[in-house]
């Protein structure tokens, strides 16, 4: 039997190698399917992936609570000078520390818009006015320096951290730890640079934020010298808003425990806000939870659209094996009288196609690769990450295919008269 399965195994190669070109050809289907298969499964999980660390970095047990300027704040427009008071207060901050028995640390954030200079160089920077355990909620990484310290905050020390993109622009050619910069009117001691991060704002749209630009500096501090009231003015109007924070962050004991305290953190704020709806509760937990969904649905959607590439290719195989069923009846005949049975025929036939369908996953798994090799030379914003899951995937559902497509012309084969199969020309 095994002899009869080898000798059956050598029938069907050569067949294929009878005829190279068109057998090369009839594997391209399955070639661009495989390789589709593998190199959209790969991107898709190299955006997944950048997502989740973007998530991730906010905290699996962190729960976020903004300050959010509701419309009817904007309104009355006709005025030319007005006061909105909004968002988050220290009281609230307060209540969260006595109340959620599952908050590990509550970390109190006002974020002030001011230049940052040095010497003749400026630009744009978003004032963090914070507390020492901010970046190690948030898990920040320092370049150089050391962050805000305790000292500092009792102190309300003038000193700040600047983020990478701040600290390479004012100092290109220089060290900045011990420099002066100035924030707005006032002088800050820089003493720590942060490492380069983005992370997602946790919005509708999936936002991501550049925290390159950010400095950090005592909460304390932020509070002595800008005090709680931001004016803008505009096309000659005064906008005065008044917002003691604008961000604080809860840190849960137990991930199993985030939901739960999001939902008591949610009832105490409507309470103490009324119907005045200026916060926001983002919860990373959640998003993280959605973006594996989603991963899932794009997943399928790409393995989808690769299908079908293999399937063009599948019925490109039975549309050929169909076409040398017909050329190679005169042989199948002579099999016949030789003896060979019909699952003999059958056999041979399906090798062929499987042969032509592997060979095809083969090339395909080796283009697939080369494509994740060179996107991100194309797009540096791209981070294929290829599984071994999806070459084994691809590779079997190729075999998949021979089979399935292979089986009809075998059988044709194999059903032939031998009478007739014999008097073919």
């Amino acid at each position: 039997m095994i002899v009869s399965a080898i000798r059956t195994f050598g029938l069907g190669l050569r067949g294929v190698a009878r005829h190279g070109l068109r057998s090369l050809l009839t594997s391209l289907g399955v070639l661009f399917g495989v390789a589709s298969v593998i190199a959209m499964l790969a991107i898709g999980e190299g955006l997944s992936h950048d997502v989740q660390a973007r998530i991730q970095a906010l905290g699996s047990n962190n729960i976020l609570v903004r300050s959010l300027k509701p419309p009817e704040s904007s309104s009355a427009s006709s005025e030319r000078s007005r006061l909105s008071v909004y968002g988050l207060t220290y009281e609230d901050a307060a209540r969260m520390r006595e109340t959620l028995p599952n908050a590990q640390i509550v970390v109190p954030v006002r974020a002030i818009y001011q230049d940052a200079r040095f010497k003749d160089v400026r630009c744009d920077a978003r004032v963090f006015g914070t507390v020492p355990w901010f970046g190690e909620t948030n898990k920040f990484e320092l370049a150089a320096g050391r962050f805000v310290t305790e000292i500092d905050l009792e102190a309300r020390s003038p000193v700040c951290v600047l983020g990478a993109t701040i600290a390479s622009e004012l100092f290109p050619l220089e060290e900045p730890i011990g420099k002066l910069v100035k924030l707005g009117t006032n002088s800050f001691r820089v003493v720590g640079v942060m490492e380069p991060r983005t992370v997602l704002t946790g919005d509708d749209q999936g936002t991501i934020e550049d925290l390159g630009r950010d400095v950090y500096a005592p909460l304390t501090t932020v509070r002595q010298y800008w005090g709680e009231i931001i004016v803008k003015i505009s096309s000659g109007s005064r906008d005065m808003e008044q917002v003691e924070l604008h961000q604080l962050q809860v840190r849960v004991s137990d991930v199993s425990r985030v939901e739960s305290t999001s939902a008591v953190l949610q009832e105490m704020l409507e309470y103490s806000h009324k119907s005045k709806k200026d916060y926001e509760v983002v919860v990373p937990l959640s998003l993280l939870r959605n973006a594996e969904e989603t991963k899932k649905d794009f997943n399928r959607v790409l393995g989808a659209i690769a299908g079908i590439s293999l399937l063009i290719g599948g019925i490109g195989i039975t549309n050929v094996m169909l076409a040398t069923v017909t050329e190679r009846t005169r042989e199948i005949g002579i099999r016949r009288a030789l003896g060979a049975k019909r699952k003999h025929i059958v056999a041979q036939f399906l090798v062929e196609t499987v042969v032509l369908a592997g060979g095809g996953g083969v090339l395909g798994m080796a283009l697939g690769w080369l494509i994740t090799e060179l996107v991100p030379k194309i797009n540096p914003k791209l981070h294929p990450l290829p599984t071994q899951e999806s070459y084994v995937l691809s590779f079997v559902i190729s075999v998949v295919v021979g089979i399935v497509f292979g089986l009809y012309p075998a059988w044709r084969a194999a059903t032939m008269d031998p009478v007739e199969a014999l008097r073919h020309e």
